[in-house]
């Protein structure tokens, strides 16, 4: 049976949010706007507790959570963070020791970190969390923005218009904070919209409780399948409004995309992960995080392949126009920024793991400058994500003489350590690491998925789950082979310089970039050459970095030479690895598509790509991929874990709905299909 496709779900335009004009009494802010308080003067926290907490039985659901997902809490509206602070607390003081929490909160107007942290001041019984909540307070860029609070609390706040984002969304909810101002003071959010989009997130048997009794907000539940019922409200208000919905709508969106319809969950007691680079290394913390037991499996050693550099640098390059692929780059990056953050912060080394030192993307032609141009035209973000410089700003910037007269600074962008990243993310406690090289991957039950991992020296390893993520050697597999791959290599080059030579302070970047100095050693690079597996040092690569080097920075470069410097090839040491990419240079990752399966039930797309068949599509149970991720691994690999995980583990997932979609290793399927290819 096919069907016209419902419409899919599309991203707004990307935009920098509105922080809300407050007006403050000592440590309680109140909206200009929305002429409503953000919480009660007398005792918020009591209000908060007594009307989300109390009404959705949290504590009692808490003490008694026994699934192996999170419990999920949907909130419209964050405010100032104290219901979602207020939940975290109760959950530690209620829940078993092995539960999770997962919150996700939507925003159209976040507060700024010093609004945040002045009103969270009213709370010292909650300081300890509203610390941590203020330390990661992401800019106010629209999207999704993950938080990891604690190893059991996940935080997604979703930026932007309530309807919009829960529209967006992909995941189901255990329990709403039906929040907001007022329905009189903000009548745009509660609308019937709203309650509809509520109740196609919810999971059965969600819960509900809002402060408010308002006509509109008890037709528009009603109507959307919620029932509620009348409770006492908290203080001088007398009633509020609680309840639930049983049988949640069916999600009318994947009738557009049937083929990336998720599919059936079942539980992960063992997972193997093939691969110990910046992918398999961030997937097994993903899952290890989530209280998986997770074998990872290595030819070579952690960080061997392309993500064995000393040095490497965490920036993007943007479209001119938004489109998925510099959508998903960017939610990368500033995921990427603070999950390094954390890490460093709690393993401090010396020289450092991470350094957000920040990235100088120089125009070196009237072509690119225009292209710079039109790109901060077409992105309203802010300067604290990304900005527009000229002339001897630059220069400043760079701290050392820049020639190019245009050149864009992305302040949270900047180096890492990628080899020491895959050790620090696989010390964990329920992370096993073995050697071995595996040759074949087998399904061992139809009834409930098991993989057999067959080594080369003839071992058998067991698993629920395997997620492979071994770059260009990924579609090796029997499952994988259909999957397009392009084996990239790329050389890195790195002269040891002489003590107090004049360096960046900034990753400088055009053609290809430079880093600032790790013990006196210069990293820069790299090539970039498709089709080539090899893995050796050549010094017509070495040329071609000099070469780039000094066209981006020809003063710099020339000041170096003058002062005895050598920067020729054979003056040079460095690394050559394999990368893999995919034909759009978006990676893959979820779950791995049956190719033959979806060759034969969605055919009809050669001939008609508007005849949308209505079967969901076929993956192999248990199987996952990570991959694809080129020369921008630290940008996109530990968002891509994050998708998997999530994923596997049932959670709300860390990006929109057509990013998830843009990033599924079936697209090319359907791709080639819709060309009759």
């Amino acid at each position: 049976m096919t069907q016209r496709p419902a419409q899919a779900p599309t991203l707004p335009p990307l935009a920098a949010l509105s922080a809300p004009q407050l007006t403050w009494n000592d440590t309680s802010p109140h909206s200009d706007a929305f002429d409503d308080v953000y919480f009660s003067r007398e005792d918020g926290r009591a209000e908060t507790e007594h009307v989300f907490l109390g009404a959705n039985r949290l504590p009692e659901r808490f003490a008694a959570w026994q699934a192996s997902r999170a419990f999920v809490i949907g909130e419209t509206g964050f405010g100032t963070g104290l219901n979602m602070l207020c939940a975290w607390a109760c959950f530690e003081q209620n829940a078993p020791a092995d539960a999770r929490l997962h919150l996700l909160s939507t925003e159209k107007f976040p507060l700024s970190r010093e609004a945040l942290t002045r009103a969270l001041s009213a709370w010292p019984s909650l300081a300890s969390y509203s610390q941590v909540l203020c330390a990661l307070w992401p800019d106010a860029v629209s999207g999704i923005h993950r938080l990891h609070l604690s190893e059991r609390v996940t935080l997604d706040l979703h930026f932007g218009d309530t309807t919009e984002r829960l529209n967006l969304l992909d995941g189901q909810v255990d329990a709403w904070f039906l929040d907001g101002f007022a329905p009189s003071k903000n009548p745009d959010m509660w609308q019937p919209e709203l309650f509809e989009a509520m109740a196609a997130r919810s999971r059965p048997g969600a819960t509900f409780a809002t402060f408010t009794c308002a006509g509109i907000v008890k037709r528009g539940l009603k109507a959307a399948g919620f029932h509620w019922q009348k409770v006492p409200g908290f203080g001088r208000k007398r009633e509020m409004l609680a309840g639930g919905i049983e049988t949640p709508p069916t999600d009318a969106r994947r009738s557009a995309t049937p083929w990336f319809m998720s599919p059936n969950h079942h539980d992960a007691h063992h997972v193997v992960v093939i691969g110990a680079g910046l992918a398999g290394s961030s997937v097994a913390a993903a899952l290890a995080k989530r209280g998986k037991r997770v074998t990872v499996i290595e030819r070579d050693a952690p960080g061997a392949g392309g993500s064995g550099n000393r040095q490497g640098a965490l920036y993007v390059k943007l479209a001119v126009d938004t489109n998925l692929q510099s959508r998903f780059y960017l939610a990368g990056l500033l995921y990427s920024q603070r999950q390094f953050g954390q890490l460093a912060a709690a393993h401090p080394q010396e020289p450092p793991l991470w350094q957000p030192c920040g990235v100088v993307q120089l125009a070196l032609s009237d072509k690119e400058a225009s292209r710079q141009r039109r790109f901060m035209a077409h992105h309203p973000l802010p300067a604290s994500v990304v900005s527009a410089h000229t002339g001897t700003t630059l220069s400043e910037l760079a701290g050392v003489p820049v020639s190019a007269s245009q050149g864009l600074y992305y302040p949270q962008a900047g180096w890492a350590r990628p080899k020491r990243l895959c050790e620090q993310w696989l010390q964990h406690a329920r992370i096993t690491v073995q050697q071995g090289d595996v040759t074949g991957l087998a399904q061992t039950s139809e009834q409930t998925p098991r993989w057999q991992v067959t080594l080369a020296n003839g071992e058998r390893l067991q698993a629920d789950h395997v997620v492979i993520a071994t770059a260009s050697l990924a579609n090796r597999f029997t499952q994988t082979a259909e999957l397009p791959l392009q084996q990239v290599r790329g050389q890195v080059s790195e002269l040891t310089l002489p003590e107090g030579t004049q360096t960046p302070d900034k990753v400088v970047c055009a053609g290809g970039y430079v880093s600032p100095p790790i013990e006196n050693v210069l990293t820069f690079g790299a090539s970039f050459v498709p089709n080539d597996a090899t893995s050796h040092v050549i010094d017509e690569e070495h040329q071609r970095n000099i070469d780039e080097l000094r066209q981006a920075l020809p003063e710099w470069v020339a000041a170096l030479e003058a002062s005895g410097v050598s920067l020729r090839p054979e003056s040079l040491e460095g690394r050559a690895a394999v990368r893999a990419a995919s034909p759009d240079k978006t990676p893959y990752a979820g779950p791995v598509p049956n190719a033959a399966a979806w060759q034969r039930d969605y055919a009809v797309l050669r001939k008609d790509a508007s005849k949308v068949p209505s079967i969901p599509g076929e993956h192999y149970p248990g199987l996952w991929i990570s991959t694809a991720h080129g020369s921008r691994g630290l940008a996109s690999a530990p968002l891509c874990a994050e998708v998997i995980a999530s994923r596997l583990c049932d959670e709300p997932l860390p990006v929109e709905q057509p990013l998830v979609d843009h990033l599924h290793p079936g697209r090319r399927l359907i791709t080639a299909l819709v060309r009759a290819q």
